[in-house]
């Protein structure tokens, strides 16, 4: 009989504690069925921040966990991470709907809200440092979630997304749908009539509204850098802002940052060259969220 060693023991005491990504069933309310996935870190802070990461079209939860380095920071600051997933329209998200794109409506979006609920309560999170980003079609629902629901998120990221509304009445919102006049930046609205689209998801509200991040390339022709330019019009308006200062060469050398008002509530980042999706820049985002200084 052979007994294990110490280091041994090391060994598999450390592969025991090692976070990973952990499927969550039964969450509460999920009306079209999503899945759930949550990255709590070894040792998740005192009323830690929750971050929803939403996956491009195609994608999956796994995914989008191993595409940015999010839960490398998550290890070092204790927040949680929450991953969704669609498996319906070419794993797209919902944002064209009546019902994700009303409070309390229903949706992809009430699935998602169910999520933060859940988490909030099980890692006794904190409810003002709720945040969500998301690339391409999980940018888009970013802005979804951020229209919708300005009660539950602090702010928001959106890679390479396309305005709140703006595929409202199609057919659908993925890259194979006939109707790609949205991705294509090609619907035209004033900018009071693109902030009504956020004002009529949750009428009456009169609340703090959500800060937001707006990151996109130039050179991406799947959804071209009009749609980013509709949403910073749409945000700006939404939020009462002006923009104040361009940027060049932040935060690198190949993007121009676009600051409104005092750049605390809304910022665009426009990459010069950059394709389909824009890169996420976690520490860019990070900071905006307040999670790092």
């Amino acid at each position: 009989m052979h007994l294990p060693t110490l280091s041994t023991l090391a060994v598999a005491a450390t592969s025991a504690l090692a976070a990973s990504l952990q499927r969550v069933d039964n969450f509460g309310s999920n009306p079209t069925g999503l899945g759930m996935y949550v990255y709590a870190p070894d040792r998740v802070a005192q009323n830690p921040a929750i971050i929803v990461a939403l996956h491009p079209c195609g994608g999956s939860a796994q995914g989008w966990y191993s595409g940015t380095r999010l839960p490398q920071y998550a290890d070092q600051h204790g927040f949680v991470l929450v991953y969704g997933e669609t498996t319906k329209m070419s794993n797209c998200w919902d944002v064209h709907n009546p019902a994700s794109l009303t409070h309390n409506g229903g949706g992809d979006a009430a699935g998602i809200i169910s999520m933060v609920k859940y988490t909030l309560q099980k890692y006794n999170g904190n409810a003002s440092k709720v945040y969500v980003m998301g690339g391409s079609s999980g940018a888009m629902m970013t802005n979804v979630m951020a229209g919708s629901y300005p009660d539950v998120f602090e702010a928001g990221a959106a890679f390479s997304g396309t305005a709140f509304g703006c595929s409202a009445g199609s057919e659908s919102a993925t890259p194979m749908s006939a109707n790609q006049t949205c991705a294509q930046g090609q619907i035209q609205h004033t900018p009071q009539e693109w902030g009504n689209f956020v004002r009529n998801a949750y009428p009456g509200y009169s609340g703090r509204r959500p800060r937001l991040q707006i990151f996109h390339g130039d050179a991406d022709w799947l959804v071209r850098p009009a749609c980013a330019e509709q949403a910073l019009t749409q945000w700006a308006n939404v939020l009462g802002l002006q923009l104040t200062q361009t940027v060049p060469g932040f935060p690198s050398q190949q993007y121009t940052q676009k600051i409104y008002g005092d750049g605390k509530q809304l910022q665009g980042f426009m990459g010069s060259g950059v394709g389909h999706i824009a890169p996420v820049n976690e520490e860019v985002m990070l900071k905006f969220f307040g999670i790092l200084q």
